[in-house]
């Protein structure tokens, strides 16, 4: 898990989170830590429930900040890294049926340009896209997920918490939310930052070295059974160390939540087959092409997007290799489509369908921008034409017998396209973007079935359901609408709101009379009992912790 410090020049959650994470942690955790306690060590230990119960409500505040980011196509990307290594951590028995079964395991993103990741209680773990842009290779950032997958499997809160009594988990849920809504006030964030025993700890991290280290290993064991070079392990190791002999400069706040240490490094690097150990993997095309949008999604300077949307034009760009052209291409793109300079974005966008010819997901990747940007331009026709015929299921990890890895990872599957075994699906980004242009044209009535499948496998998928309400609402099925828009507050945990909606659809059904659709009418009253019940528990929860 990795810690900010408050930025007291944007007060959002996303970047005070983990700092709120490390006061409460190190405010109940012992000051010395002799080693890692196992769990289970009596009744002081912290559940599963009451972990999961935790992340959910720092969940809550997440997704209600500006800064947190659903892009389909970045969360795609990611998720379908971290797919693979959870997939590895089962494999290897490191991800138990009951924690598979109880944590969220749900990814978000950060719309932010600083260097960081980190993992939070109950499955949940935050990316910014500052790390998505700086990484070279998606084995790179590979290594990064793996090792935050790793406190998430190993449960490094609840081991620290151990010993602390049953009220641990709310005194430290108290501790978090309240921390989490000081950062909308910067001065109160820093007098909590400053305050009480945090102050005297401020220089501890949130996990001991030992559960660094334990990370480190178990982090790079998922590497090549997931099908991911482990040589990103340490490429990125170079990087963090990199940035530390340069003294860093806030930018990488991974560095002080994970401060490196030469028996680490050489721990990892040891690891490595001779021969090997200098070897960095070489970027995918897909990789350069979000990197990409990560850099450009996080940066709203005009005069750098200007820069980057006419960079191909320059005399240089015929010496760089393919996969450097592929990401200034893309950048220039969708640095047009930022500047409204649709001429430019077009001309880019052409320059880079040409490019990726050849290469399946790179073609598919540069179609689904080329659909975005007539999307965006309103022209709905063009943008329907340009989506791909088949965008099918992106090539998997070439992964042998042994679990030793045979070949270059291309690209993986998202989590919102397999299920780990075989059952392949849409895809989430072309789904909700060829719904967004049907209902542009008015014709999104075959939008519903899809979406409605969708949802039902992906439950607590927010976006999806939102679509899906504009979906029915087009079609005046406006207690669907509202069912939809009640669960998508419920993925989101805001079950007030949720309730809100579930009346509002209970309430046109009992005007509509003997006209109300009765099986639909009977999934919203069911519904609206069980989430009154977890607005029940919410309440309690925040009494209990006020």
């Amino acid at each position: 898990m990795s810690i900010l410090r408050p930025n007291l020049r944007k007060s959002n959650a996303l970047k005070a989170l983990a700092a709120a994470v490390l006061i409460a942690v190190q405010t109940l955790a012992p000051l010395q830590a002799a080693g890692l306690p196992t769990l289970g060590d009596g009744a002081s230990s912290l559940t599963t429930g009451e972990e999961r119960r935790l992340g959910d409500s720092i969940a809550k505040e997440l997704y209600r900040d500006p800064d947190y980011l659903d892009d389909p196509v970045l969360q795609e990307y990611v998720e379908g890294i971290w797919l693979h290594l959870q997939n590895a951590a089962r494999k290897n028995g490191e991800l138990s049926p009951e924690l598979e079964e109880r944590f969220a395991w749900t990814l978000l993103l950060g719309k932010d340009r600083q260097v960081n990741a980190f993992a939070l209680p109950g499955g949940y773990m935050g990316v910014y896209l500052g790390l998505i842009g700086v990484v070279s290779s998606g084995d790179e950032l590979a290594s990064v997920i793996a090792h935050e997958t790793s406190h998430i499997t190993q449960r490094h809160i609840a081991r620290m918490l151990a010993q602390q009594g049953k009220q641990t988990p709310l005194i430290l849920a108290s501790m978090l939310l309240g921390a989490l809504a000081a950062t909308r006030s910067p001065d109160a964030a820093m007098a909590i930052m400053m305050g009480g025993p945090a102050a005297m700890m401020q220089n501890q991290l949130n996990f001991s070295r030992a559960m660094e280290s334990e990370a480190d290993r178990m982090g790079y064991s998922l590497m090549a059974p997931a099908g991911f070079a482990p040589q990103g392990f340490v490429s990125m190791f170079g990087k963090l160390e990199q940035a530390s002999r340069l003294n860093d400069n806030g930018s990488w706040p991974y560095l002080r939540s994970h401060p490196l240490t030469t028996q680490r490094i050489a721990d990892m690097d040891s690891r490595m087959p001779p021969g090997k150990r200098a070897a960095a993997p070489a970027p995918t095309l897909e990789h350069v092409m979000m990197a990409a949008r990560a850099r450009v999604i996080s940066n709203s300077g005009v005069d750098v997007l200007r820069q980057w949307a006419v960079l191909p034009r320059s005399g240089s760009f015929a010496s760089l290799s393919q996969a450097e052209q592929l990401g200034q291409l893309y950048a220039a793109t969708l640095s047009a489509m930022q500047l409204r300079d649709w001429k430019t974005a077009r001309e880019m966008a052409q320059r880079l369908l040409t490019a990726t010819t050849g290469n399946a997901e790179a073609r598919i990747q540069a179609q689904w921008l080329n659909a975005e940007l007539e999307y965006r331009a309103d022209n709905p026709q063009a943008a329907l034409a340009a989506l791909p015929l088949q965008s099918g299921t992106p090539p998997g990890p070439k992964v042998a017998a042994s679990g030793a890895q045979a070949e270059p990872r291309q690209a993986g599957p998202s989590l919102a396209t397999v299920n780990v075994v075989e059952h392949v699906g849409p895809r989430r980004p072309e789904l909700l973007l060829k719904a967004d242009i049907l209902l542009k044209l008015n014709q999104a009535a075959p939008m519903a079935s899809p979406l409605q499948t969708w949802v039902t496998e992906h439950p607590a998928d927010g976006t999806a359901w939102q679509t899906l309400a504009r979906v029915w609402r087009s079609q005046g099925q406006e207690m669907r609408a509202l069912r939809a828009e009640a669960e998508a507050q419920v993925a989101h945990y805001d079950y007030a709101a949720a309730v809100d909606r579930f009346k509002a659809a209970q309430d046109l059904a009992r005007k509509a009379g003997a006209k109300a659709d009765y099986f639909e009418a009977s999934i919203i009253d069911t519904r609206l009992r069980a989430v009154d019940e977890l607005l029940r528990e919410q309440l309690r929860d925040k009494t209990i912790n006020k």
